[in-house]
């Protein structure tokens, strides 16, 4: 058992699953899709629910994945003990009804013993009192010895929650040693004590519970396994908690070296270090995957993280915004494994710059008069904090409920949650009387304003024009009988040619005419109770209910989009014959300018792929294949192959679209009859879309025309600007300009090699010794980063007894280069870690090889007093 690091312990366990089969995926985002039971997702199994209940077929029967996880239900904890976090991974091998448990525990163990080479007499194993088979295997295949098999009950060792698929489980638990344990001669797996660490849990989803005691066995047994990454580093690195953990250590370190602190010092300060730490990983992860602080749902739990986060760093001398600093160490801490925030590390840290920067408005006001109000509650000998008080600090401001009830709770007191939670309805009462039924709040009710209306019947599949009977007209929020010109207003008719938005399809426009009355359509919409709303206004004369309307579809736009959908669907098989099956639909927007389609991949596309797509789309558009819809049963449609919607739920018939043997789809679009009519198909751009997700936006028909004129403007453009005869010298004059800018660059930079010289000839003569190493520090003006590079070359030319250490300030930033030459790294000089030490205390960070090093600094007003520390951390290198 050796130390090893928790990324390499994350790749070492996603490897080991792929090697038996298993597909990788990516985690999924912390935002439950389609599932509302969850406010974030908390463990590996929670965003593949509907795999295992056989609502959707996943990519493959065998997953391996690292899920990113939120629990937050003892975040009162985070912080008084080491043992609670908010924030985890869990690594995960799961089978969809095909290995069971003779695969799961022969290959646990193997991870546990061979990959990871724990010591087996270190090793326990734990099964549901029940569960022979279990033992049977654990003891006869695996080889484990029956002495360390312990037999646990139905609370610890039988997973179940509900009805639904449930079953025993098997655990694994790593011995700590006597020193961990509680002494009791009881102490024993499963005892509550730090000895025996449960990291490893089987759980063998064999039965189907009724939720009436009854438990009759799966056809297909399931298998879904859970391990807490940060768990598994605690033992593989032989730390106690996760706070030490190499990755999470880092974060603390980072928070430790802005605020001068040192961990273990001071159990009140060590408090505040676990927050902060435990808090600003959650919300880097969080908003990488797009929740944005507000005052509810997934929001609040943000909010409530930074701010109470940021009001520990208050505890620890910190005043300003601090948090984005540290989240740029959690972005790289983590960014080989999920680059989606190295991505979005502008925006992580924007956001949070942000947040912390308007809390910080008033969290000194606000503290000031909590506590005021508490001292009052304690001199009147009450032990409850009024709710008045309480509310008044959230709405003016900003303190979270949940942070008032922690701090108050530090001076023995609780809080009046029932008046708080009255006061919060009446202003929310007062704020909706406030809005009124104006704009887009008018529609709010229209569900039940249409109670009683029978659904619409849609003819959109066969035509764009039709007759239809006015049901309801809603208008300003109310079910009106009429409406007249100028007014905005929703219109239900008994059927129509306009598609209503859903499915990732926009919604028709078009016109409304009745023989007293025309309206333009500006979208349509659909309720759950199948009623069409087409929003419209009325241009002339008055619409009343139960007149006759014509209803037409504008054809032109309805075309484009038809085109669109269609090409989306080609989009889609091509993908996975290029990529692979693992490519899933996550999203995807067709209107009549564009398709947009969001598809499940681990990757950015190559330039290769992005052609053999757009090949192979337009190779099926060129050769003019019909395509049908039908209506079918959902068992028939599976057999068929078609492709269903990642995580969307289908009735027992479905309509299937078909384009061949090329592309089968569930789908209620709308498309076109043969994909001829596509015309062409031209991908635009690749991008990421969200954690494993990637984004192609593509053109189709006049669309790809338009693309075309526009870009042949450009060149055109670019040739004039070239002063260029014809377009067609284009290339040969831009190589030309290029090979001219690179002479041009080498020229700056011989100049910058002879002005290094100079200066540097100025430098050694002001250089000091530390341990036995010259030491030279200099600020300069106006200098890129290559030219530093040159003028540390040009010290170690003259010295390689020396530490060099240059920042150059350029347009109100600052990058620091630092060298060590040969003589100065045997006496312990590195230039990576002295770069990155002299980088931190300028609030930015780097580092590099204990040669050369670059780094960056962001804050300008502590750079001289960085530099000026180079002295002592090169003798304190260099003992």
């Amino acid at each position: 058992m050796k130390w090893t690091g928790l990324n390499e312990l994350r790749e070492k366990y996603l490897s080991f699953f792929e090697s038996k089969g298993h597909l990788r995926l990516p985690s999924f985002s912390l935002i439950p899709k389609d599932d509302n039971s969850l406010l974030l997702i908390n463990s590996g199994m929670a965003p593949m629910k509907k795999y295992f209940t056989g609502e959707v077929t996943p990519p493959r029967r065998r997953v391996t994945t690292c899920q990113k996880c939120i629990r937050t239900g003892d975040i009162e904890n985070v912080g008084i003990t080491d043992r609670h976090g908010t924030f985890f991974e869990m690594l995960g091998n799961f089978s969809f009804g095909d290995y069971f448990k003779h695969e799961a525990t022969a290959w646990a163990w193997e991870f546990c013993t061979r990959a990871l080479e724990l010591p087996v007499e270190k090793l326990w194993v734990t099964i549901y009192r029940d569960d022979d088979e279990a033992f049977d295997i654990w003891t006869k295949e695996v080889g484990v010895d029956p002495a360390r098999i312990v037999r646990l009950g139905k609370e610890d060792n039988f997973w179940e929650h509900g009805s639904g698929p449930c079953g025993p489980c098997s655990e694994i638990y790593f011995d700590r040693g006597e020193k961990y344990g509680c002494g009791k001669p009881t102490c024993g797996v499963g005892c509550d004590c730090d000895r025996y660490v449960e990291f490893w849990n089987v759980v063998f989803s064999q039965f189907n519970s009724d939720g009436k005691g009854h438990y009759p066995p799966m056809e297909h047994p399931n298998i879904d396994t859970g391990m807490g990454l940060e768990r598994l580093a605690c033992i593989m690195q032989n730390v106690d908690n996760l706070f030490l953990v190499d990755t999470v250590q880092n974060i603390m370190k980072h928070v430790c070296r802005l605020s001068g602190v040192k961990y273990g010092e001071d159990p009140k300060k060590d408090i505040s270090l676990r927050v902060i730490t435990d808090h600003i990983r959650g919300a880097a992860f969080m908003i990488g995957d797009g929740v944005m602080p507000s005052n509810e749902g997934r929001g609040y739990v943000l909010r409530r993280l930074l701010r109470r986060a940021a009001r520990h760093g208050r505890l620890l001398g910190l005043r300003g915004a601090f948090l984005y600093q540290v989240a740029d160490t959690v972005i790289h801490e983590n960014e080989n494994a999920y680059p989606e925030l190295a991505e979005k590390r502008d925006m992580i840290t924007k956001l949070i710059r942000v947040e912390e920067e308007s809390f910080a408005k008033t969290i000194d006001q606000g503290l000031q008069l909590l506590n005021g109000y508490v001292d009052e509650t304690l001199r009147a000998g009450r032990k409850v904090f009024p709710g008045a008080d309480a509310f008044r600090l959230s709405d003016t401001y900003g303190f979270p409920i949940d942070l008032t009830k922690e701090i108050v709770a530090e001076r023995g007191l609780t809080v009046d949650e029932r008046e708080f939670d009255r006061r919060m309805r009446e202003q929310r009462e007062r704020a909706r009387a406030a809005r009124g039924n104006a704009g887009a709040d008018a529609w709010a009710g229209e569900n039940s304003l249409l109670d009683g209306v029978p659904e619409t019947e849609f003819l959109g599949y066969e035509t764009m024009q039709a007759e239809a009977k006015v049901l309801a007209v809603l208008k300003d929020g109310e079910r009106v009988e009429s409406a007249t010109a100028g007014d905005d207003v929703a219109v239900v008719l008994d059927r129509t040619p306009f598609y209503g938005e859903g499915g990732g399809q926009v919604g028709d426009t078009g016109s409304l005419e009745s023989d007293g009355a025309v309206l333009k359509v500006t979208g349509t919409t659909k309720n759950h109770a199948k009623n069409y709303l087409h929003r419209a206004s009325v241009r002339a004369g008055t619409i009343r209910t139960g007149e006759t309307v014509r209803a037409a579809v504008d054809e032109e736009r309805r075309r484009a989009v038809m085109r669109n959908h269609t090409a989306a669907h080609l989009l889609q098989a091509a993908l996975r014959k290029v990529l692979g099956t693992h490519v899933e639909q996550a999203g995807q927007l067709v209107d009549e300018k564009r398709v947009r389609f969001d598809f499940t991949h681990f990757a950015a596309m190559t330039g290769e792929e992005l052609r053999n797509v757009e090949r192979t789309v337009n190779r099926v558009v060129l050769s003019a294949v019909p395509v049908e819809s039908r209506e079918m049963p959902i068992e028939e449609a599976k057999k068929l192959g078609a492709v269903a919607l990642f995580g969307e739920k289908y009735g027992k018939v479905v309509r299937v679209v078909s384009a061949g043997d090329f592309s089968k789809e569930f789908c209620g679009g709308t498309h076109v009859g043969n994909t001829a009519q596509i015309g062409l198909f031209k991908i635009v751009s690749e991008s990421s879309a969200a954690a494993g997700v990637r984004r192609i936006e593509a053109v189709t028909g006049t669309n790809v025309l338009a693309l075309l004129d526009g870009a042949q403007k450009e060149i055109a453009q670019a040739a004039e600007a070239l002063k260029l005869n014809s377009p067609a010298d284009l290339a040969r004059k831009a190589g030309q300009t290029t090979a001219e800018l690179k002479e041009k660059d080498r020229e700056i930079e011989s100049l910058n090699a002879r002005l290094a010289a100079v200066r540097v000839e100025n430098l050694l003569g002001t250089a000091k010794d530390a341990g036995g190493v010259k030491v030279v520090t200099a600020k300069v003006e106006g200098v890129e980063p290559a030219a530093l590079r040159v003028m540390c070359d040009k010290v170690l030319e003259r010295s390689q007894n020396c530490v060099a250490v240059i920042a150059g300030v350029n347009g109100g930033k600052a990058n620091i280069a630092a060298c060590a030459g040969k003589d100065a790294r045997a006496k312990g000089a590195h230039a990576g870690k002295i770069v990155r030490q002299v980088a931190a205390l300028a609030g930015g960070g780097g580092g590099g090889r204990p040669e050369s090093a670059m780094a960056g600094a962001k804050d300008l007003s502590r750079l001289d007093g960085a530099l000026a520390a180079v002295e002592k951390i090169v003798a304190d290198m260099v003992k």
